[in-house]
């Protein structure tokens, strides 16, 4: 009874911490991407992100990750729920791998994507693809909104940003390589649920991960 304690015990903690790690990514996740939007001036246009159809938020990713090649970082997606009102409970989401061709420096950089039309959204929610290769991408606009029909905003599947040290600005992910985190699943919703099967079954929202949604929703609910 003793030994069945003993090896409970560190099992029992490592699934506290792993619960506990999921929240506080996710609370900055939801930090980031309010903190971008708070600057209207500085911030993702507003007509992009209410033409895209999924979300994407990466927080936190370490510069000395891109220089030895190591797993890039974890984040999580969320798309428009079917009915058009509303964002759906997210998915997890490792980067690893390509060239992120970064115009800004720092320590730490966080990365906001959107999904801008469903064949960018069907490749979002396979197990695993590559930007530029299997979905194209291009580094996003700032500011308020944008009327700018470059074949690349009018292309592209997928537009990214990044922001470090308060800087804000679009960037290249080409050759990135984006798969679904099943085990960041599930530590959030206690299976290791497909992230297709999270956005596309209209999964109950789990507790962390209501202000990152609630976010989504106030700055482009489509209401």
């Amino acid at each position: 009874m003793k030994l069945t304690i003993l090896v409970a015990l560190p099992l029992f903690s490592s699934l506290l911490l792993a619960e506990s790690d999921s929240a506080r990514r996710l609370d900055a996740a939801a930090e980031v991407f309010a903190e971008v939007m708070g600057t209207p001036d500085k911030s993702i246009p507003q007509n992009l992100l209410d033409k895209a159809q999924c979300a994407i938020v990466v927080p936190g990713l370490k510069k000395g990750a891109f220089i030895i090649g190591a797993k890039y970082g974890k984040g999580y997606l969320s798309c428009r729920k079917q009915s058009g009102l509303g964002w759906s409970a997210p998915g997890t989401v490792r980067i690893e791998g390509g060239s992120f061709g970064f115009q800004i420096g720092g320590s730490e950089t966080d990365v906001i994507m959107l999904v801008m039309n469903e064949r960018g959204m069907q490749r979002l929610l396979s197990s695993k693809f590559t930007l530029g290769a299997d979905a194209s991408v291009a580094a996003g606009p700032v500011g308020r909104s944008t009327t700018a029909q470059t074949d690349a905003f009018m292309t592209a599947e997928i537009l990214s940003w990044s922001r470090s040290r308060g800087a804000f600005a679009g960037i290249s992910l080409q050759g990135a390589t984006m798969r679904q985190d099943l085990d960041g699943n599930q530590e959030i919703y206690g299976k290791p649920y497909e992230n297709r099967d999270i956005v596309l079954r209209d999964t109950a929202l789990p507790q962390p991960a209501s202000r990152l949604i609630e976010l989504l929703n106030k700055y482009s609910g489509r209401k």
